[in-house]
C-alpha cells in the first residue's frame, strides 16, 4: 500500500470517529492503523484500527470501517499455551453484518467479488446495529462487512494476537506492507 493511500485511509478513518462523536486525542489519531490485508483493494477488504490498550491480558480497539469494508475471515487459533483471542464486538455506529459458523442465511446482505466468495466459508448472519454486541471464542471463523454508512465497532478482547491470525484466504497479509509514494 502507498504511503499517500495509507495516510488518506487514517484521515478518513478520522472524520467517521469523529461524524459518530467518538473523541479520541492527537496521539490516539496517529496511532490508527490501516490494513489492507496485501490484498490491495482497500475499498473492499480492510479495516482500520485504534488500539487503545493491549496487555498481555486484555485488548480494547475501535475498527473503522468504510462502506462496505470487509474483513475478510479468519479465526483466532490457539498458540504458545494459549486458547487463542476471545472479543466481542460492540456496534458504536452505522451497521455492521457478522458472518459465523449456523445455518446459513439465504440472502445475505453483504458483497462479496464473485472471485474471493471461495474464502467465505460461513454464512450465519449477524446484524449488529448501535448498542448491540456478539462475543466470539477462540478459534471460531468469522468475518463481517459495513453497512452502506460504514461502521465502527468497539472490540474488547482477551490478549492481542492478530499475529497468529489464520485467514482463509492464502494470499493475506494481516501486517501491512507501505511502499513510500
Amino acid at each position: 500500500m502507498k504511503r499517500s493511500d495509507y495516510e488518506k485511509a487514517r484521515m478518513k478513518a478520522i472524520q467517521l470517529l469523529e461524524k459518530a462523536h467518538i473523541v479520541i486525542t492527537e496521539e490516539e489519531k496517529n496511532r490508527i492503523e490501516v490494513a489492507d490485508f496485501g490484498l490491495g483493494r482497500l475499498d473492499i477488504f480492510g479495516l482500520q484500527i485504534l488500539t487503545y490498550v493491549s496487555t498481555e491480558r486484555v485488548c480494547a480497539k475501535e475498527l473503522i470501517m468504510f462502506p462496505r469494508q470487509t474483513c475478510p475471515e479468519h479465526r483466532h487459533p490457539p498458540f504458545n499455551g494459549d486458547p487463542g483471542k476471545e472479543e466481542t464486538f460492540r456496534c458504536r455506529w452505522g451497521k455492521v453484518y457478522l458472518y459465523v459458523p449456523g445455518e446459513a442465511v439465504e440472502n445475505p446482505k453483504a458483497i462479496i467479488p464473485e472471485e474471493k466468495k471461495k474464502y467465505f466459508t460461513v454464512w450465519h448472519e449477524i446484524e449488529l446495529n448501535p448498542g448491540e454486541q456478539y462475543t466470539l471464542y477462540p478459534n471460531t471463523p468469522h468475518w463481517f462487512q459495513a453497512g452502506d454508512e460504514g461502521a465502527i465497532v468497539s472490540e474488547f478482547s482477551t490478549r492481542n494476537s492478530d499475529e497468529y491470525d489464520i485467514f482463509t484466504d492464502p494470499e493475506i497479509r494481516r501486517i501491512p506492507i507501505i511502499e513510500e509514494d
